[in-house]
């Protein structure tokens, strides 16, 4: 059981009289909502009211600490973001049930992308004129860019054939591997394992990535270098993705702006399509080299910190009141 408020927990007036923030006893963070943070934003049909900024960000090493998990030091530009009515669209590659308890954390109640741009997840009524889903459940409109688990999982079996020892997938992990190799709790590494478009891997040092590469094209699959893992997909990206919903935002409200926060390689087609791409510095203090736009933002900071203090000095430069 968790304690919202006493012990570790503690009450950030400085930051938003109306968010309870603790830690569980896994050091994930926890937020109390006393106030509907959505509400501003949403009317009573839980539909998009009209915007015209809209802020993409990927979560490990991004707004979520590399190691702790931890957004606290964001909480500032969150905020903010809730103040203006002003949608915060996660894109990871984590899987649709781990967005969703990071989404409860946040109260976080717009569309997000699963899986580096597997899937887009629209809550249903969001938008007045909902796009047509690839399928539909209870709670969202869903639109499908990837490739099926079971046919990534057929194909790294070949690689692992073709380099016996080198490579260890998610598929062929437990979850209480998983939790050891990126300090989750049992529970948060059995929602890691619901993947659906996309499998993380591990590879050893001197690997033959050419050789890699050649096996994944022989399946017309695609293998994208992240900041923990490397990830075998489909031919989709989180660009892909971002830019189909940028493109139902505007038919809401118009022409708009996207500011993109991420850290890695796989974040790459995200803020290549920004107005605003932001490359947040990584905990060693180095910045993904294989990232050069002429229009990129580098954050001082890294993790959440840097998110927090880049967006805010962005949001003041596009006219915001922080």
């Amino acid at each position: 059981m968790t304690q919202p408020l006493g012990g570790e927990g503690k009450l950030l007036s400085s930051v938003d009289r109306e968010i309870g923030f603790y830690y569980d006893r896994f050091r994930f963070p926890q937020c109390l909502i006393l106030k509907n943070m959505v509400g501003d934003f949403l009317d009573g049909n839980n539909s998009q009211k009209d915007c015209r900024l809209l802020v993409f960000t990927d979560l490990d090493g991004t707004l979520l600490d590399h190691e702790s998990y931890s957004f606290e030091p964001a909480l500032p530009a969150l905020a903010v973001l809730k103040d203006h009515d002003i949608p915060l669209i996660v894109c990871t590659s984590k899987t649709r049930a781990e967005i969703e308890l990071i989404r409860v954390q946040l109260n976080n109640m717009h569309p997000f992308i699963s899986e580096n741009g597997g899937a887009v997840f629209i809550p249903r009524n969001y938008f007045p004129h909902m796009p047509q889903a690839t399928r539909e459940d209870a709670d969202y409109c869903i639109i499908d860019l990837g490739t099926s688990y079971s046919r990534l999982r057929g194909a790294f079996k070949h690689m692992c054939t073709a380099l016996p020892g080198q490579l260890k997938g998610f598929g062929d992990c437990a979850p209480e591997e998983i939790a050891h190799l990126c300090g989750f709790s049992l529970s948060s590494a059995v929602l890691a394992k619901k993947r659906e478009y996309d499998e993380p891997f591990l590879a050893k040092d001197g690997v033959s990535w050419e050789l890699l590469q050649k096996i994944a094209d022989r399946f017309d699959l695609r293998i994208n270098r992240g900041g923990r893992f490397n990830h075998l997909t489909g031919h989709h990206d989180k660009g892909q993705a971002v830019l189909l919903l940028r493109d139902l935002y505007r038919q809401q409200s118009g022409d708009l702006r996207m500011i993109a926060l991420g850290d890695s390689h796989n974040d790459l087609p995200m803020l290549e399509v920004a107005d605003y791409p932001i490359l947040i510095k990584k905990q060693d203090g180095s910045y993904d080299s294989s990232i050069a736009l002429d229009n990129l933002i580098l954050s001082p900071g890294s993790g959440p910190s840097g998110w927090c203090e880049t967006l805010l000095d962005l949001l003041s430069d596009l006219g915001v009141k922080c």
